[in-house]
Protein backbone atom coordinates (compact mmCIF):
# COMPACT_ATOMS: atom_id res chain seq x y z
CA UNK A 1 0.00 0.00 0.00
CA UNK A 2 1.11 3.49 -0.77
CA UNK A 3 0.43 6.93 -0.75
CA UNK A 4 0.56 10.14 -2.86
CA UNK A 5 2.90 13.30 -1.54
CA UNK A 6 4.21 16.25 -2.56
CA UNK A 7 7.21 14.46 -3.37
CA UNK A 8 5.66 11.46 -5.34
CA UNK A 9 4.70 7.67 -4.22
CA UNK A 10 6.20 6.76 -0.75
CA UNK A 11 5.67 3.51 1.21
CA UNK A 12 2.97 2.88 3.59
CA UNK A 13 4.33 3.46 7.27
CA UNK A 14 5.64 1.27 9.66
CA UNK A 15 5.03 0.54 13.24
CA UNK A 16 8.02 0.46 15.12
CA UNK A 17 7.95 -2.73 16.37
CA UNK A 18 7.64 -3.43 12.29
CA UNK A 19 10.48 -1.21 11.81
CA UNK A 20 12.74 -2.91 14.38
CA UNK A 21 11.72 -6.70 13.25
CA UNK A 22 12.92 -5.36 9.86
CA UNK A 23 16.33 -3.98 11.32
CA UNK A 24 16.79 -7.30 13.35
CA UNK A 25 16.27 -9.22 10.32
CA UNK A 26 18.91 -7.41 8.17
CA UNK A 27 21.02 -7.93 10.77
CA UNK A 28 20.26 -11.45 10.85
CA UNK A 29 20.98 -11.78 6.72
CA UNK A 30 24.07 -9.67 6.72
CA UNK A 31 26.72 -11.99 6.26
CA UNK A 32 29.63 -9.50 7.58
CA UNK A 33 27.52 -9.46 10.57
CA UNK A 34 27.65 -13.30 11.75
CA UNK A 35 30.66 -15.36 12.87
CA UNK A 36 32.56 -11.85 12.85
CA UNK A 37 36.39 -10.85 14.62
CA UNK A 38 36.00 -7.51 16.23
CA UNK A 39 38.57 -5.68 18.37
CA UNK A 40 37.59 -4.33 21.15
CA UNK A 41 38.09 -2.87 24.68
CA UNK A 42 36.10 -4.58 27.63
CA UNK A 43 34.35 -2.31 29.86
CA UNK A 44 31.90 -2.67 32.89
CA UNK A 45 32.65 -6.61 32.83
CA UNK A 46 29.87 -8.34 35.40
CA UNK A 47 28.93 -11.99 35.73
CA UNK A 48 25.50 -12.80 36.85
CA UNK A 49 23.48 -15.46 36.68
CA UNK A 50 26.43 -17.40 34.62
CA UNK A 51 26.14 -15.43 31.99
CA UNK A 52 28.78 -12.34 31.15
CA UNK A 53 27.74 -8.99 30.52
CA UNK A 54 30.23 -6.28 29.11
CA UNK A 55 30.49 -3.53 27.17
CA UNK A 56 32.81 -3.03 23.97
CA UNK A 57 34.07 0.57 23.30
CA UNK A 58 36.36 1.58 20.60
CA UNK A 59 39.14 4.71 21.52
CA UNK A 60 40.83 6.90 19.44
CA UNK A 61 44.33 8.54 20.13
CA UNK A 62 43.10 11.35 22.55
CA UNK A 63 41.26 8.30 24.78
CA UNK A 64 37.94 9.29 23.81
CA UNK A 65 35.24 6.92 22.89
CA UNK A 66 34.43 6.54 19.27
CA UNK A 67 32.08 3.34 19.69
CA UNK A 68 30.30 1.62 21.70
CA UNK A 69 28.15 -1.81 21.81
CA UNK A 70 26.37 -4.50 24.36
CA UNK A 71 27.80 -7.72 24.29
CA UNK A 72 27.40 -10.92 26.26
CA UNK A 73 28.83 -14.08 26.63
CA UNK A 74 26.15 -17.04 27.03
CA UNK A 75 26.02 -19.21 30.47
CA UNK A 76 26.86 -22.06 27.73
CA UNK A 77 29.93 -20.66 26.36
CA UNK A 78 30.99 -18.63 29.26
CA UNK A 79 32.81 -20.75 31.13
CA UNK A 80 34.76 -23.03 28.54
CA UNK A 81 36.09 -19.43 27.34
CA UNK A 82 37.19 -18.14 30.58
CA UNK A 83 38.77 -21.68 31.27
CA UNK A 84 40.64 -20.85 27.84
CA UNK A 85 41.75 -17.16 28.26
CA UNK A 86 43.04 -17.08 31.94
CA UNK A 87 45.10 -20.43 30.84
CA UNK A 88 46.63 -18.67 27.97
CA UNK A 89 47.05 -14.95 29.71
CA UNK A 90 46.77 -15.83 33.12
CA UNK A 91 44.14 -12.98 33.44
CA UNK A 92 40.64 -13.28 33.76
CA UNK A 93 37.85 -11.71 31.49
CA UNK A 94 37.95 -8.33 32.96
CA UNK A 95 37.42 -4.59 32.51
CA UNK A 96 40.33 -2.77 30.77
CA UNK A 97 41.26 -5.74 28.61
CA UNK A 98 42.04 -4.96 25.20
CA UNK A 99 40.46 -8.23 23.13
CA UNK A 100 39.58 -10.10 19.75
CA UNK A 101 36.57 -11.77 19.98
CA UNK A 102 34.11 -13.73 17.84
CA UNK A 103 30.33 -13.37 17.44
CA UNK A 104 27.31 -12.38 16.20
CA UNK A 105 24.81 -9.42 15.91
CA UNK A 106 21.86 -9.21 17.32
CA UNK A 107 18.89 -6.84 17.45
CA UNK A 108 16.09 -6.61 19.78
CA UNK A 109 13.19 -5.49 19.49
CA UNK A 110 13.25 -4.04 23.03
CA UNK A 111 17.13 -3.55 24.00
CA UNK A 112 18.65 -3.16 20.38
CA UNK A 113 21.71 -4.14 19.02
CA UNK A 114 23.92 -5.91 20.81
CA UNK A 115 26.69 -8.85 19.66
CA UNK A 116 27.02 -12.38 21.02
CA UNK A 117 30.03 -13.32 21.99
CA UNK A 118 31.22 -16.95 20.75
CA UNK A 119 34.89 -16.99 21.66
CA UNK A 120 37.67 -14.85 22.18
CA UNK A 121 41.47 -15.10 20.54
CA UNK A 122 43.80 -15.33 23.71
CA UNK A 123 46.98 -14.31 21.58
CA UNK A 124 45.73 -11.29 20.12
CA UNK A 125 45.28 -10.00 24.40
CA UNK A 126 48.66 -11.09 24.82
CA UNK A 127 50.29 -9.42 22.01
CA UNK A 128 48.64 -5.96 23.01
CA UNK A 129 49.74 -6.57 27.09
CA UNK A 130 53.19 -7.30 25.56
CA UNK A 131 52.69 -4.23 23.09
CA UNK A 132 52.22 -2.03 25.53
CA UNK A 133 54.76 -3.12 28.28
CA UNK A 134 57.04 -2.90 25.42
CA UNK A 135 56.05 0.58 24.52
CA UNK A 136 56.75 1.49 28.59
CA UNK A 137 60.42 0.13 28.46
CA UNK A 138 61.22 1.74 25.86
CA UNK A 139 59.84 5.27 26.54
CA UNK A 140 61.85 4.72 30.08
CA UNK A 141 64.59 3.77 27.84
CA UNK A 142 64.51 6.56 26.19
CA UNK A 143 64.86 8.77 29.36
CA UNK A 144 67.67 7.35 30.93
CA UNK A 145 65.78 6.02 33.58
CA UNK A 146 65.38 2.42 32.31
CA UNK A 147 67.80 0.41 35.06
CA UNK A 148 68.63 3.04 37.69
CA UNK A 149 66.77 1.06 40.41
CA UNK A 150 68.94 -1.75 39.57
CA UNK A 151 71.78 0.47 39.92
CA UNK A 152 70.88 0.82 43.86
CA UNK A 153 72.75 -0.72 46.53
CA UNK A 154 70.76 -3.31 48.35
CA UNK A 155 72.43 -3.57 51.84
CA UNK A 156 73.87 -6.93 53.05
CA UNK A 157 71.45 -7.25 55.49
CA UNK A 158 67.93 -5.74 55.14
CA UNK A 159 65.71 -5.68 58.06
CA UNK A 160 64.04 -2.45 57.55
CA UNK A 161 61.13 -3.30 55.36
CA UNK A 162 58.62 -0.84 53.64
CA UNK A 163 55.70 -3.27 52.56
CA UNK A 164 53.38 -1.91 49.99
CA UNK A 165 50.65 -4.78 49.60
CA UNK A 166 46.89 -4.84 50.51
CA UNK A 167 46.18 -5.32 54.65
CA UNK A 168 44.94 -8.53 55.11
CA UNK A 169 46.00 -9.35 51.71
CA UNK A 170 46.84 -13.25 51.31
CA UNK A 171 50.00 -12.57 49.92
CA UNK A 172 50.87 -10.42 52.32
CA UNK A 173 50.17 -12.96 55.33
CA UNK A 174 52.39 -15.28 53.66
CA UNK A 175 55.43 -12.83 53.29
CA UNK A 176 55.09 -12.03 57.22
CA UNK A 177 54.67 -15.41 58.16
CA UNK A 178 57.63 -16.76 56.36
CA UNK A 179 59.67 -13.82 57.18
CA UNK A 180 59.06 -13.30 61.28
CA UNK A 181 59.14 -17.71 61.31
CA UNK A 182 62.64 -17.92 60.35
CA UNK A 183 64.86 -20.67 61.73
CA UNK A 184 67.30 -19.12 62.92
CA UNK A 185 65.41 -16.27 64.43
CA UNK A 186 66.22 -13.30 62.36
CA UNK A 187 64.71 -10.24 63.27
CA UNK A 188 62.82 -8.05 60.86
CA UNK A 189 60.99 -4.97 60.80
CA UNK A 190 58.50 -4.78 58.31
CA UNK A 191 55.77 -1.87 57.89
CA UNK A 192 52.87 -2.26 55.93
CA UNK A 193 52.29 0.90 53.98
CA UNK A 194 48.68 -0.47 52.32
CA UNK A 195 47.84 -0.05 49.01
CA UNK A 196 45.34 -1.15 46.17
CA UNK A 197 46.58 -3.66 44.29
CA UNK A 198 44.22 -4.57 41.73
CA UNK A 199 42.07 -2.43 39.49
CA UNK A 200 41.75 1.02 38.01
CA UNK A 201 43.21 2.51 41.30
CA UNK A 202 46.29 0.25 41.54
CA UNK A 203 49.00 2.79 39.80
CA UNK A 204 47.70 5.81 41.95
CA UNK A 205 47.48 3.80 45.31
CA UNK A 206 51.01 2.15 45.44
CA UNK A 207 52.78 5.56 43.71
CA UNK A 208 51.01 7.34 46.95
CA UNK A 209 52.59 4.68 49.12
CA UNK A 210 56.26 4.98 47.66
CA UNK A 211 55.77 8.90 48.08
CA UNK A 212 55.33 7.89 52.06
CA UNK A 213 58.25 6.30 52.06
CA UNK A 214 60.39 8.47 50.05
CA UNK A 215 59.32 10.93 53.05
CA UNK A 216 60.46 8.53 55.92
CA UNK A 217 63.27 7.04 53.67
CA UNK A 218 65.72 7.28 56.83
CA UNK A 219 63.80 4.80 58.66
CA UNK A 220 63.68 1.97 55.69
CA UNK A 221 66.63 -0.29 54.09
CA UNK A 222 64.43 -1.21 50.79
CA UNK A 223 60.81 -1.17 49.57
CA UNK A 224 58.92 -4.55 48.94
CA UNK A 225 55.34 -4.84 46.54
CA UNK A 226 53.36 -7.12 47.16
CA UNK A 227 50.48 -8.99 45.62
CA UNK A 228 49.38 -12.74 45.62
CA UNK A 229 47.55 -15.41 46.95
CA UNK A 230 43.79 -15.90 46.99
CA UNK A 231 42.26 -15.78 43.51
CA UNK A 232 43.87 -14.25 40.19
CA UNK A 233 43.19 -10.28 39.92
CA UNK A 234 43.88 -7.63 37.89
CA UNK A 235 47.03 -6.70 36.84
CA UNK A 236 46.66 -4.31 34.69
CA UNK A 237 47.55 -1.58 37.12
CA UNK A 238 51.16 -2.72 37.66
CA UNK A 239 51.78 -1.69 33.50
CA UNK A 240 51.33 1.49 33.84
CA UNK A 241 54.40 4.13 32.80
CA UNK A 242 53.86 6.61 35.42
CA UNK A 243 54.09 3.54 38.43
CA UNK A 244 57.13 1.98 36.38
CA UNK A 245 58.71 5.68 36.22
CA UNK A 246 58.50 6.23 39.79
CA UNK A 247 60.04 2.91 40.71
CA UNK A 248 62.74 2.92 38.16
CA UNK A 249 63.97 6.03 39.89
CA UNK A 250 63.00 5.55 43.36
CA UNK A 251 66.23 6.29 45.86
CA UNK A 252 65.99 2.97 47.58
CA UNK A 253 66.33 -0.61 45.93
CA UNK A 254 62.71 -1.94 45.71
CA UNK A 255 62.25 -5.66 45.50
CA UNK A 256 58.29 -6.65 43.87
CA UNK A 257 56.88 -10.43 44.19
CA UNK A 258 53.63 -9.21 42.26
CA UNK A 259 51.15 -12.24 41.41
CA UNK A 260 52.06 -15.92 40.45
CA UNK A 261 55.34 -17.23 38.99
CA UNK A 262 54.63 -16.76 35.12
CA UNK A 263 52.95 -13.13 35.86
CA UNK A 264 55.35 -10.69 34.76
CA UNK A 265 54.53 -7.08 34.51
CA UNK A 266 56.56 -3.93 33.47
CA UNK A 267 57.85 -3.69 37.45
CA UNK A 268 59.13 -7.16 37.07
CA UNK A 269 61.71 -5.59 34.13
CA UNK A 270 62.82 -2.74 36.18
CA UNK A 271 62.85 -3.30 39.66
CA UNK A 272 66.14 -4.14 41.53
CA UNK A 273 64.98 -7.38 42.75
CA UNK A 274 62.15 -9.44 41.12
CA UNK A 275 61.47 -12.72 42.52
CA UNK A 276 57.86 -14.98 41.67
CA UNK A 277 55.63 -15.22 45.03
CA UNK A 278 55.59 -13.02 48.37
CA UNK A 279 56.94 -15.95 49.63
CA UNK A 280 59.84 -15.99 47.32
CA UNK A 281 60.57 -12.32 48.62
CA UNK A 282 60.90 -13.47 52.47
CA UNK A 283 63.07 -15.81 51.57
CA UNK A 284 65.26 -13.69 49.72
CA UNK A 285 65.74 -11.53 52.90
CA UNK A 286 65.79 -14.33 55.17
CA UNK A 287 68.48 -15.58 52.82
CA UNK A 288 70.27 -12.08 52.79
CA UNK A 289 70.54 -12.03 56.70
CA UNK A 290 71.77 -15.45 56.22
CA UNK A 291 74.59 -14.74 54.48
CA UNK A 292 75.48 -12.15 55.95
CA UNK A 293 75.81 -13.75 59.46
CA UNK A 294 77.80 -16.80 58.44
CA UNK A 295 80.51 -13.86 56.42
CA UNK A 296 80.10 -12.05 59.81
CA UNK A 297 81.41 -15.20 61.65
CA UNK A 298 83.78 -16.02 59.07
CA UNK A 299 85.19 -12.66 59.38
CA UNK A 300 85.11 -13.00 63.37
CA UNK A 301 86.99 -16.41 63.13
CA UNK A 302 89.64 -14.92 60.79
CA UNK A 303 90.47 -12.07 63.29
CA UNK A 304 90.68 -14.75 66.04
CA UNK A 305 93.26 -16.58 64.41
CA UNK A 306 95.18 -13.15 63.50
CA UNK A 307 95.38 -12.44 67.17
CA UNK A 308 96.07 -15.35 68.99
CA UNK A 309 98.92 -15.57 66.04
CA UNK A 310 100.43 -12.42 67.06
CA UNK A 311 99.93 -13.29 70.45
CA UNK A 312 101.57 -16.31 70.17
CA UNK A 313 104.83 -14.50 68.28
CA UNK A 314 104.72 -11.76 70.98
CA UNK A 315 104.71 -14.64 73.73
CA UNK A 316 107.92 -15.96 71.85
CA UNK A 317 109.44 -12.79 71.44
CA UNK A 318 109.10 -11.98 75.30
CA UNK A 319 110.21 -15.36 76.03
CA UNK A 320 113.41 -14.87 73.83
CA UNK A 321 114.11 -11.19 75.46
CA UNK A 322 113.36 -12.89 78.99
CA UNK A 323 116.09 -15.06 78.43
CA UNK A 324 118.41 -12.60 77.00
CA UNK A 325 118.01 -10.20 79.86
CA UNK A 326 120.76 -12.21 82.27
CA UNK A 327 123.66 -12.50 79.81
CA UNK A 328 122.59 -9.10 78.41
CA UNK A 329 122.87 -7.49 82.28
CA UNK A 330 126.24 -9.81 82.74
CA UNK A 331 127.58 -7.92 79.29
CA UNK A 332 127.05 -4.69 80.00
CA UNK A 333 128.12 -5.09 83.27
CA UNK A 334 131.12 -6.38 82.41
CA UNK A 335 131.57 -3.31 79.67
CA UNK A 336 130.88 -0.68 82.34
CA UNK A 337 133.32 -2.24 84.85
CA UNK A 338 136.19 -2.58 82.25
CA UNK A 339 135.50 1.01 81.24
CA UNK A 340 135.78 1.99 84.60
CA UNK A 341 139.39 0.45 84.68
CA UNK A 342 140.13 2.43 82.08
CA UNK A 343 138.94 5.41 82.88
CA UNK A 344 140.72 4.66 86.41
CA UNK A 345 143.76 4.06 84.52
CA UNK A 346 143.78 7.22 82.84
CA UNK A 347 143.00 9.65 85.52
CA UNK A 348 146.83 9.45 87.63
CA UNK A 349 148.38 10.43 84.17
CA UNK A 350 146.29 12.73 82.99
CA UNK A 351 146.49 14.73 86.75
CA UNK A 352 150.21 14.13 86.46
CA UNK A 353 150.55 16.15 83.03
CA UNK A 354 148.20 18.90 84.15
CA UNK A 355 150.56 18.82 87.44
CA UNK A 356 153.57 19.58 84.94
CA UNK A 357 152.01 21.53 82.49
CA UNK A 358 150.95 23.59 85.63
CA UNK A 359 154.31 23.48 87.32
CA UNK A 360 156.14 24.58 84.06
CA UNK A 361 153.74 27.50 83.95
CA UNK A 362 154.57 28.89 87.44
CA UNK A 363 158.05 28.22 86.73
CA UNK A 364 158.20 30.15 83.50
CA UNK A 365 156.38 33.05 85.24
CA UNK A 366 159.16 32.96 88.18
CA UNK A 367 161.82 33.28 86.04
CA UNK A 368 160.06 36.18 84.01
CA UNK A 369 159.20 38.13 87.07
CA UNK A 370 162.94 37.77 89.02
CA UNK A 371 164.30 38.97 85.63
CA UNK A 372 161.73 42.35 85.44
CA UNK A 373 161.53 43.37 89.04
CA UNK A 374 164.18 41.62 91.14
CA UNK A 375 162.26 42.62 94.62
CA UNK A 376 158.47 42.16 93.41
CA UNK A 377 159.65 38.76 91.64
CA UNK A 378 160.83 37.71 95.00
CA UNK A 379 157.42 38.47 96.74
CA UNK A 380 155.42 37.22 93.45
CA UNK A 381 157.88 33.99 93.59
CA UNK A 382 156.98 33.58 97.33
CA UNK A 383 153.35 34.23 96.38
CA UNK A 384 154.01 31.47 93.38
CA UNK A 385 155.14 29.37 95.95
CA UNK A 386 152.24 29.37 98.34
CA UNK A 387 150.13 28.99 95.01
CA UNK A 388 151.65 25.84 93.72
CA UNK A 389 151.30 24.31 97.66
CA UNK A 390 147.82 25.00 96.96
CA UNK A 391 147.42 23.59 93.37
CA UNK A 392 148.52 20.60 94.50
CA UNK A 393 146.93 20.47 97.46
CA UNK A 394 143.63 21.04 95.32
CA UNK A 395 145.07 18.14 92.96
CA UNK A 396 145.37 16.15 95.50
CA UNK A 397 141.97 16.35 96.72
CA UNK A 398 140.15 16.23 93.03
CA UNK A 399 141.93 13.11 92.97
CA UNK A 400 141.49 11.25 96.22
CA UNK A 401 137.15 12.79 95.61
CA UNK A 402 136.83 11.10 92.08
CA UNK A 403 139.13 7.95 93.70
CA UNK A 404 136.74 7.49 96.10
CA UNK A 405 133.47 8.06 93.24
CA UNK A 406 135.19 5.09 91.09
CA UNK A 407 135.51 3.10 94.42
CA UNK A 408 131.76 3.49 95.34
CA UNK A 409 130.96 2.70 91.33
CA UNK A 410 133.11 -0.32 91.05
CA UNK A 411 131.41 -1.18 94.92
CA UNK A 412 128.03 -0.76 93.66
CA UNK A 413 128.72 -3.09 89.76
CA UNK A 414 130.19 -5.55 92.27
CA UNK A 415 126.97 -5.39 94.48
CA UNK A 416 124.69 -5.92 91.42
CA UNK A 417 126.32 -8.67 89.68
CA UNK A 418 124.87 -12.02 89.49
CA UNK A 419 127.82 -13.65 91.48
CA UNK A 420 127.43 -11.50 94.32
CA UNK A 421 123.27 -11.63 93.81
CA UNK A 422 123.53 -15.52 94.46
CA UNK A 423 126.22 -14.67 97.24
CA UNK A 424 123.49 -13.61 99.49
CA UNK A 425 120.90 -16.73 98.79
CA UNK A 426 119.33 -15.62 95.70
CA UNK A 427 119.06 -18.49 92.45
CA UNK A 428 118.25 -18.01 88.91
CA UNK A 429 115.70 -21.33 87.49
CA UNK A 430 115.99 -22.00 83.99
CA UNK A 431 114.01 -24.47 81.98
CA UNK A 432 115.82 -25.15 78.68
CA UNK A 433 118.38 -22.83 79.33
CA UNK A 434 115.20 -20.13 79.79
CA UNK A 435 114.65 -18.10 83.15
CA UNK A 436 111.73 -18.51 84.51
CA UNK A 437 109.85 -15.91 86.08
CA UNK A 438 106.21 -17.50 86.50
CA UNK A 439 105.29 -20.47 88.15
CA UNK A 440 102.30 -21.17 86.96
CA UNK A 441 104.29 -21.47 83.41
CA UNK A 442 105.64 -24.79 85.39
CA UNK A 443 103.75 -28.14 84.93
CA UNK A 444 104.46 -31.58 85.93
CA UNK A 445 107.51 -33.53 84.71
CA UNK A 446 109.04 -30.82 83.65
CA UNK A 447 113.28 -30.81 84.67
CA UNK A 448 114.40 -27.24 85.98
CA UNK A 449 118.13 -26.59 86.69
CA UNK A 450 118.76 -23.85 89.36
CA UNK A 451 121.93 -21.85 89.24
CA UNK A 452 123.32 -21.69 93.40
CA UNK A 453 126.44 -19.23 94.62
CA UNK A 454 128.10 -22.79 93.83
CA UNK A 455 126.50 -25.26 92.39
CA UNK A 456 123.87 -26.08 90.14
CA UNK A 457 120.43 -27.97 91.53
CA UNK A 458 118.54 -30.35 88.73
CA UNK A 459 114.95 -31.04 89.61
CA UNK A 460 111.81 -32.07 88.51
CA UNK A 461 108.25 -30.46 89.35
CA UNK A 462 105.89 -32.90 91.04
Amino acid sequence: MTSQSLFGAVPAPMTLSQYTVAIGDAVRRSPVLQGAWVIAELSDVRVSGGHCYMELIEKNQAGQTVAKLRATIWQSRFQYIRQKFYASTGRDIMTGLKVMLNGTANHHQLYGLSFTVNDIDPSYTLGDMERLRREILIRLHNEGVLGLNKLKTMPAAPQRVAVISAAGAAGYGDFINHLMANQEGFVFYPFLVPAIMQGERTSLSVREALKFVEQTIDLWDCVAILRGGGATTDLNGFDDYELARDVAVFPLPVVVGIGHERDRTVLDEIAHTRLKTPTAVAAFFVDSLRSAYEKTGELVDTITRYVNDRISGEMRRLSNCETLIPALAETRIASAGALLEREISRIPAIVSAKLAQANGKIEMYRQLLKTLAPKTCVRSADRLDELSERLSLAADLTLKRHAAKLESLEGMVGILSPENTLKRGYSITRVNGKAVTDAASLSSGTRISTRLHKGTIESEII
